[in-house]
């Protein structure tokens, strides 16, 4: 369901939340190595988020990037949204122009769309703040 990039987002996002703070930034280098992630994707992604808010980067030799709110205020679909878009969560899983709520619906509509809103709330109510502190609770790794 969600692309490449933005599971590699979710990761970044999750990972500043884990080892960042609001005096220092955390550089690209550092966080393209520890999450396996090539650098300049890593960089496009980063800057698309900062772009929205969701980041914040500051350019010079300590500069880097750390969240641009509390972690507890990124939800899942704040960072899908900017990456992604929301074409998963409403058009058709098929790809069907015609298929709606309404009238014409493919064969799975009916089922898929509980799943789709199911999926929805999850990603709306979801915090990166709360990923995070589970992650560190568990002693989980981020890496690959």
């Amino acid at each position: 369901m969600l692309s490449n990039t933005s599971r590699y987002a979710i990761r970044a996002v999750i990972y500043l939340a884990l080892k960042g703070n609001n005096e220092s930034k955390i550089g690209i280098k550092q966080i393209s190595k520890e999450l396996d992630i090539p650098t300049p994707f890593l960089g496009k992604i980063l800057q698309t988020l900062a772009k929205h808010k969701i980041l914040v980067s500051t350019k010079g030799p300590h500069g880097g990037f750390g969240l641009g709110k509390s972690s507890y205020d990124i939800s899942l679909m704040d960072i899908v949204e900017v990456i992604d878009g929301l074409d998963d969560f409403n058009s058709c899983i098929l790809g069907l122009k015609t298929c709606n709520d309404d009238q014409q619906h493919c064969s799975i509509h009916r089922n898929y769309a509980a799943i789709r809103e199911q999926l929805k709330e999850l990603f709306h109510t979801e915090s990166i703040g709360g990923l995070a502190e589970h992650i560190k609770e568990n002693n989980y790794s981020l890496a690959l």
